[in-house]
């Protein structure tokens, strides 16, 4: 079984960290994260960056000290954020040659945020994983802009690159440093950027970008080139990939590190993960249909003394009934949002052991 060995654990893989992109995961606890048996999560630069800023997180020690948190701790880099922002209004900003110009309103400070910056507020975060500076497109976007994305995100790993090494060349326990894979739904493309920046020399890659069409459908073929263009006997990132069918297919095309909000945000809203009978097996996971929602509101849970997943060990499936978790929910409380989000936790990392073994 391949590991991912960091500054602050082993990761077995595949694995799935589940975002914390504020520095908390939401409606649960870093205990709840460890119970369900993950082993790291991810922040994003960006958010944090705003709130509470990098300078005061350095000064109370990085993000393990300043959250608490003790296991493998990625960064994303924010480009996605910062590109989706200015996407949905131009007036925000822009992504030039050199730096992404960043204003969300008239009296807003302007943010510049280089490559540079970006790596050196990773640094003092204390992260474990950093992520290189991308330019994201959309699957629509003309060939231009494709080309032009592939352009800036080499050019920019490399500084990304020569500003890791200058800041860690006194390190002996270094962090790993990831580079993204762009090229939209161009094969050719995909594989150019990817060699491009193995020649630059990376821990590991990532593949960028949305591997959808523009009605929103999986196009699981842009993910497959990306990975091909990736070298084996390293990471393979499939960032922001997280419903489990689309995981599956990734494990199965060489990818082995997920992260997604879809875990967290799916118990916020009452659905549960279950595995089927016959979708607890290596085997069962590939016959698709191995789980199902269970839907914590439905009246028919009014009087169930069952528990969600009897095979599950979470908190909630070893201690409560699916009628005590719709009444939970019934009521507002907020108990039962974190409660279904450990669920929802030790679904995923029970997926992660299944594709391991």
């Amino acid at each position: 079984m391949p590991i991912l060995e960091t500054r602050h654990g082993s990761v077995p893989l595949p694995a799935f960290f589940p975002d914390a992109t504020y520095g908390a995961v939401r409606a649960a606890g870093f205990e709840d994260v460890e119970n369900a048996g993950l082993t790291g999560l991810v922040m994003n630069t960006y958010h944090l960056y705003n709130r509470p800023g990098a300078q005061l997180i350095k000064r109370l020690g990085g993000l393990h000290a300043f959250t608490g948190y003790s296991g493998t701790l990625l960064t994303d880099s924010g480009g996605f954020q910062l590109y989706s922002l200015i996407r949905e209004n131009p007036a925000y900003g822009e992504i030039r040659e050199g730096e992404i110009i960043f204003r969300p309103a008239q009296d807003a400070k302007k943010l510049i945020f280089t490559p540079e910056k970006c790596i050196q507020a990773q640094m003092q975060y204390g992260s474990d994983i950093l992520m290189c500076l991308d330019v994201c497109t959309h699957p629509d976007d003309p060939p231009q802009a494709q080309r032009r994305s592939v352009e800036l995100t080499v050019k920019w790993a490399a500084r990304c690159r020569a500003e890791f090494d200058k800041l860690t060349a006194r390190l002996e326990d270094k962090p790993k440093l990831f580079a993204i894979v762009q090229g939209g739904a161009d094969e050719a493309l995909r594989q150019e950027c990817g060699q491009r920046l193995q020649q630059i020399g990376f821990d590991g890659y990532g593949f960028g970008g949305w591997p959808l069409d523009s009605q929103g459908n999986f196009r699981p073929e842009i993910l497959n080139w990306a990975c091909q263009a990736m070298p084996p006997d390293l990471p393979r990132y499939a960032m922001g990939l997280g419903r489990p069918e689309e995981i599956v297919a990734c494990v199965d095309m060489g990818y082995n590190l997920f992260d997604c909000v879809i875990p967290t945000r799916e118990a916020r809203h009452q659905r549960l993960y279950v595995f089927n009978p016959d979708g607890q097996t290596p085997e069962g996971l590939r016959r698709g249909g191995f789980y199902h929602f269970h839907y914590a509101l439905d009246d028919r849970h009014i009087c169930d003394r069952r528990p969600v997943d009897a095979n599950c060990s979470c908190i909630l499936c070893r201690r409560y009934s699916r009628a005590y978790l719709h009444h939970l929910f019934k009521t507002g409380d907020a108990q039962a949002q974190r409660l279904a989000t450990a669920h929802n936790l030790r679904f995923f990392a029970r997926l992660m052991e299944l594709l391991r073994a």
